[in-house]
């Protein structure tokens, strides 16, 4: 194993006699390099983006959050919450209650959901840290009911903080039948808006918030909820904390965690990921190509080198093991500095954000980037076993060809 490995080292840095051996091995390395850098680049983004995509969901999307199998509302039994308030691993819950509504602020109208929520709802939601104008007030000392919309929906509105323009709100009636006046089928009501969120362009354009009793008044409703959202004590405990809640539910209820709460995303992301990965590696395997290329012109050149290295004992293992191993050093100088290359790239973007993204769509100016160490396991693993078979096979072809060729001829 050592004098094959040595043999190899010289060969891979020893001047040929052909300058377009050393030109094929500079060219496969540069290959692999490159190959190795992008997919470091490309899974630290991905990385960085899904980090980001979490912490707006988590913003806003509960731990856990229950509602009905069948039906949009449901009225939660008491025995329940209680037991619910009993679970070591929950550090708060909140009921809440959504449902579409017409909008209208001075002379413009909109459509949005309104989501009504109780006072602990500031204990599960992230919500008050994304406030760009005023406070996550929804009811005054006097009692008054207040609103907080999302950025996109205030913008739309041209609504602002003043307390002299009241929002109106339009529900269509659950009861009473239909009416001939259009006026008697709406449900109107009114209030000022207290604060303006910005989270992301989906959320800040779609939701408002209302006080709970005043969201069951507005919608005709009793104590129905649309859902129970809660907050962990440690996210780690998902599991186990979900088990039980769905113990106390049962059947009739769907409990699902963040990822299940946004599951079309991110099996996309995951799907982009996977793509890209497949995409960047088929490049990493045409780039390896140029290996074969390379090995075999040096198997030519160092035909007489193989004469003497039977005559002086080596066998065929021998031989074959030197050239295996010339591949793959190339394919191990081209892992390691893609891997440079790759960290140096992403620390270049972490730390000074050269490719900048949409900031009308979403909050960070430039592509975030989080470097993780699976990806500097795996990435020059996969590039590692792609040089070895892209070595292996033009090493056993060509070589059974000429060792054949010379124990035909009685050299030994």
């Amino acid at each position: 194993m050592k004098l094959s490995f040595y043999i190899a080292k010289r060969y891979l840095f020893a001047k040929k006699s052909r300058n377009a051996i050393n030109v094929i091995s500079a060219v496969s390395v540069a290959g692999v390099a490159v190959g190795t850098m992008a997919l470091i680049a490309i899974l630290s983004v991905f990385n960085g983006l899904e980090d980001m995509i979490n912490k707006i969901f988590n913003t806003f999307d509960p731990d856990l959050c229950i509602t009905a199998a069948k039906g949009k509302v449901f009225t939660p039994d008491s025995a329940s919450l209680v037991r619910l308030s009993e679970i070591k691993g929950i550090y708060a819950f909140s009921t809440t209650l959504e449902d579409n509504a017409a909008l209208r602020y001075g002379d413009k109208q909109s459509l949005a959901t309104i989501k009504g929520v109780d006072d602990n709802y500031i204990n599960v939601s992230g919500i008050d840290s994304s406030m760009t104008d005023g406070d996550f007030i929804l009811k005054t000392q006097g009692g008054q009911p207040r609103a907080v919309l999302g950025y996109g929906v205030a913008r739309y509105l041209g609504a602002n903080i003043n307390f002299i323009t009241p929002l109106s709100i339009y529900v269509p009636r659950r009861t009473g039948g239909n009416s001939i006046s259009p006026e008697n089928s709406l449900i109107h009501r009114y209030l000022f808006p207290s604060g303006i969120f910005e989270i992301e362009q989906e959320y800040d354009s779609k939701y408002i918030f209302l006080p709970m009793d005043f969201c069951r008044e507005l919608l005709e409703y009793d104590r129905e909820i649309s859902a129970i959202e809660i907050r962990l004590k440690n996210y780690s405990e998902e599991p186990s904390v979900r088990r039980e809640v769905q113990k106390i539910f049962g059947k009739d209820y769907v409990i699902k965690n963040r990822i299940q709460q946004q599951e079309i995303f991110y099996k996309v992301m995951h799907s982009e990921r996977l793509a890209i990965f497949f995409i960047l590696t088929l490049i990493i395997v045409i780039a390896s190509f140029n290996i074969i290329g390379s090995l075999t012109m040096l198997i030519i050149e160092k035909e007489r080198d193989i004469l003497i290295l039977k005559s002086l004992g080596a066998d065929n293992n021998l031989i074959r093991k030197i050239f295996i191993f010339e591949g793959w050093l190339i394919s191990i100088m081209g892992a390691l500095a893609g891997m440079v290359l790759g960290f140096i790239v992403c620390w270049i973007q972490y730390r000074f954000g050269l490719i900048k993204l949409n900031s009308e769509v979403l909050i960070m100016k430039s592509y975030p980037v989080i470097l993780k160490l699976r990806d500097f396991i795996i990435v020059p693993s996969i590039v590692l076993i792609i040089g070895y078979w892209a070595a292996l096979y033009p090493v056993r072809y060509l070589t059974k060809k000429y060792l054949v060729k010379k124990d035909n001829t009685g050299i030994s």
